[in-house]
């Protein structure tokens, strides 16, 4: 059984390693889900059809059940489980039961988040392939359902036992741009795509599943042609010609098992952006398979990613359905990071009445604290999800926390030597603002006391030093959780940081 916590699984370096590792893994089920289909299980009156969509609500469930029947009918003539329904029947309500009690399930939030993330993804790109293609093609609703659901199944473990791999995969290929092949064979010694069919192919799962894979590792070339054709998405009877002149190739685009991988397609691209290549190439050959102009399938793939986010969105998870209302262009830029939008009007009003409120003369503070404690409200309020305020103490020898916001209690007792960091020193030394992105990171966060760095985790992050009569004061770190900052919230930012200047002018000059 797979462990659930931070310890390293060794990292295979063959298809044959992986595949092993990989069947071995038991993935973690929601403790809510789990107690429901137990008690369902137990209860006499509930038919298996009941209990299929009851285990429906959880990824790890339905596989792992849809694989026991599998492995138990290996070797047999009996076809594969296509669905949750038929595996149920084949194992029974015993054999159901003794395997859920081997599954380990843990509170939903316990489970790790790039795990969850790809499941959400998953569900995401079942939603698609329901919106897109069940309803055209009724007699074959399940096996698209279950087709598109398990399609990213054999990455679920991987995200359990090596995370971090996963996670630099999509930052070097989908975000960087390199090479898929080269970056695979760095970090798994095989390419990844081999590794998901192997894995499939000994779970014995549903065939549109294994011919997704096949199609993508094999039947490239096809691909490419139909891709072409499909561009020429202004000119359908153009296409309709091209496609007729060409009956091998109609028919290779025509196979039901396609919807699967066109689903799982539209999901993980726009995972990424709704306006890059990746899911234009996606929404092409989607309009091509049914026919339907462009703005067809755009429209309805907003509208399902809106129905997959009322049913499946988590508060700490990526769901792309945010974006579409932020503006056209924008990017989630770091993997397991959620980019920030721009803050909204009302945000931004509340934001202006908290400034106004430092700017009042004389100054309506008390003491330091009450002034600092304001400083971090407006803060939050320009969009900051973390901040900390630090000022140095009278020895100049180190720089003590006085107001924190998203992070930690125990961070307030918090202090940082002057003399180790060479940044601090800068900062401390006259005003100024230090501002980490991906190109700089490694560079600054060297110089940066390794305590405070590893408070604010992400490639993003501003440093400010603020003045008072001359003499800096007071520094400010803040971020947006680690993602990219808007542009409006760096202007809000700087206007802030001169406001709590100015405050900061007025309370140390009160009564002179």
């Amino acid at each position: 059984m797979a462990n659930v916590s931070n310890v390293p699984t060794p990292r295979p370096s063959t298809l044959e390693g992986w595949v092993k590792l990989l069947q071995g893994v038991h993935l973690p089920v929601p403790q809510a889900s789990h107690d429901l289909v137990c008690k369902a299980l137990a209860d006499s009156r509930r038919s298996l059809r009941d209990i299929a969509e009851l285990m429906q609500e959880s990824p790890a469930l339905a596989l792992s059940v849809i694989r026991e029947a599998n492995h138990h009918t290996h070797g047999s003539l009996a076809e594969p489980a296509e669905n949750l329904e038929v595996a149920l029947n084949r194992l029974g309500l015993k054999r159901t039961e003794q395997l859920l009690a081997r599954l380990p399930s843990l509170p939903e939030q316990q489970i790790p988040v790039t795990l969850r993330q790809l499941q959400l993804i998953s569900q995401h790109a079942t939603q698609q392939a329901n919106g897109f293609f069940s309803s055209r093609l009724a007699r074959l609703w399940q096996d698209i359902h279950w087709g598109s659901l398990l399609f990213l199944s054999p990455l679920w473990p991987l995200a359990l036992t090596h995370p971090r791999l996963l996670g630099e995969w999509e930052l070097r290929v989908i975000h960087k741009g390199q090479s898929a092949s080269q970056v695979e064979h760095e970090l798994f010694g095989v390419g990844l795509l081999e590794i998901c069919l192997g894995v499939v192919e000994a779970w014995r799962l549903p065939i549109w599943v294994v011919q997704g894979y096949r199609l993508l590792l094999n039947e490239r070339r096809e691909l490419v042609k139909v891709l072409r054709i499909a561009r020429d998405s202004e000119h359908p009877l153009r296409q309709q010609n091209r496609l007729d002149d060409d009956p091998t190739l109609r028919r290779w685009l025509n196979q039901p098992a396609n919807t699967v991988l066109l689903a799982n397609g539209l999901a993980l691209s726009a995972h990424q952006a709704w306006d890059a290549p990746h899911i234009a190439r996606w929404q092409y050959l989607t309009s091509l398979y049914l026919q339907i102009s462009m703005d067809d399938v755009q429209q309805q793939l907003h509208q399902q990613a809106a129905n997959s986010a009322r049913q499946h969105a988590m508060p700490d998870l990526w769901h792309p359905a945010e974006a579409l209302i932020w503006p056209w262009g924008s990017r989630r830029v770091q993997p397991g990071q959620r980019s920030t939008p721009p803050p909204s009007a009302p945000d931004l009003s509340q934001w202006r009445k908290q400034c106004s409120a430092l700017l009042v003369e004389p100054s309506p503070f008390s003491n330091a604290m009450h002034l600092t404690s304001s400083a971090r409200d407006v803060l939050v309020a320009c969009g900051m999800r973390r901040v900390m305020i630090l000022m140095a103490d009278r020895s100049q020898t180190s720089v003590r926390v006085h107001q924190t916001a998203g992070l930690a209690k125990e961070v307030a007792a918090m202090s940082f030597p002057i003399a180790q960091s060479k940044v601090l020193q800068r900062l401390l030394a006259q005003q100024a603002q230090v501002r980490l992105n991906p190109d700089n990171n490694a560079q600054f966060s060297a110089l940066l006391p390794p305590g405070l760095r590893a408070l604010f985790k992400g490639e993003h992050l501003l440093l400010r030093s603020l003045t008072c009569n001359g003499r800096v004061i007071m520094l400010v770190v803040v971020d947006q959780g680690g993602g990219p900052f808007s542009d409006v919230t760096v202007q809000a930012f700087g206007k802030t940081v001169q406001c709590i200047e100015r405050a900061l002018h007025t309370f140390t000059n009160r009564g002179r």
